[in-house]
């Protein structure tokens, strides 16, 4: 149902950005492995939480805002 409802989607690729980046953290090689085929998509989520952090940051703040005040 995430699919279909914009707010929804933001909301699942920003938690998915920022778990990838906590579990490559914790523990590099099991990301580092899969860098092609399908769970290479984790590893560029991992990539995209590490290099623009402070874009992700302001990202789930603003989104927690939204979901906290606006609904």
């Amino acid at each position: 149902s995430a699919i279909f409802n914009f707010q929804s989607l933001l909301t699942v690729i920003l938690l998915l950005i920022c778990t990838c980046a906590y579990i490559r953290s914790l523990a590099p090689s099991l990301l580092d492995k899969n860098k092609t085929g399908l769970l290479g998509i984790f590893w560029k989520c991992a990539r995209i939480g590490e290099r623009k952090s402070p874009y992700v940051a302001v990202c789930c703040v603003v989104m927690a805002c939204s979901i906290l005040f606006v609904q």
